[in-house]
């Protein structure tokens, strides 16, 4: 069993439970649901992620102070510890009195706070330039069980939706690191005699790539250890997945390798472009990438934003 579902039958068989008989009051001001930080808030756990923080638990957000009051707060953490040790064969972790805690009773601001550096996810326009893809994953993940309160929800609705200046920048950005790494780089590594900066020149490309397909399809890409396993979910991810795979392990002293290399660099360039128009970001022209990342940094609306360095979004 996944860990939301783990999270989701624990609180439906004992903390929905134990929430409508002991706080009856604030349930119409509670937040319930399975987010954070952890693999398993991605449903990418597996039996080896589980060997650390894997447990059955859930998060209850509180709002603030003048809502919910300190001594509720406390009433809730007790009650929630007091909940069974183990469940679905799996043993509870304790709670600490220090935080640090992936489950448990929370303030909403204060989770986000943490999360994004902002309570309320009114990111400003210099907060969305800075906050690196992996951590607006993570701040949108997971599920939200139950919020009659629609406080969490709203957040997560926010910072689920990219202002498109915003994205326009981070696309334009990676946009150009795949040209530069790929379409031109790579291959004068390779003249130069130089395989190992070629494949730091792969690398980037990859990274880059990635990034701008995430932004295309709307989603964040998470930390890099789970982005090829998010990236199987995307459509036509798995056969994207194939392609960078083998840029990342191809020996670039194989000529032959190295020139399959530079064909899959070139399909992704080309499948970039094609979503790129279709999508409205820039007019075709030929398939060199820079003249994309420029086209697609000239249609931001915001002077300002334009105006910084083209690589001041990449994240």
């Amino acid at each position: 069993m996944k860990g939301i579902e783990l999270s989701r039958a624990f609180f439906e068989q004992y903390g929905k439970p134990m929430l409508e008989q002991e706080f009856p009051d604030l349930l119409p001001l509670l937040a319930v649901g399975f987010v954070g930080s952890g693999s398993d808030r991605y449903g990418f756990d597996d039996e080896i992620s589980r060997d650390h923080d894997f447990e059955a638990g859930f998060c209850i957000f509180l709002p603030e102070e003048s809502i919910v009051s300190r001594r509720q707060a406390f009433l809730l953490e007790r009650a929630y510890a007091k909940l069974p040790k183990s469940f679905g064969g799996v043993v509870r972790s304790p709670l600490s009195p220090v935080g640090g805690n992936r489950n448990g009773v929370f303030r909403t601001a204060e989770f986000y706070r943490a999360a994004v550096g902002l309570e309320n996810g009114r990111l400003t326009t210099e907060q969305w330039l800075q906050l690196p893809d992996y951590v607006l994953a993570e701040a949108t993940n997971g599920e939200i069980f139950s919020d009659p309160f629609g406080e969490v929800t709203a957040i997560r609705k926010m910072l689920l939706q990219m202002p498109m200046d915003i994205k326009r920048k981070r696309l334009a950005g990676n946009i150009l690191l795949m040209a530069q790494s790929g379409q031109y780089n790579f291959d004068r590594c390779l003249k130069h005699g130089e395989p190992q900066a070629a494949q730091l020149a792969a690398v980037e490309f990859v990274e880059a790539a990635l990034k701008v397909v995430f932004l295309l399809q709307d989603r964040y890409l998470p930390y890099y250890k789970w982005q090829f396993r998010a990236l199987k979910a995307l459509n036509d991810g798995e056969i994207l997945s194939k392609k960078l795979s083998f840029l990342l392990f191809g020996d670039n002293r194989d000529s032959s390798v190295a020139q399959q290399k530079q064909d899959i660099i070139e399909q992704i360039a080309k499948t970039v472009i094609h979503d790129l128009t279709a999508k409205g970001y820039a007019e075709k022209q030929d398939d060199n990438l820079e003249r994309y990342a420029y086209a697609v940094n000239n249609g931001i609306a915001d002077g300002a934003l334009r105006n910084l360095h083209i690589l001041s979004a990449i994240g």
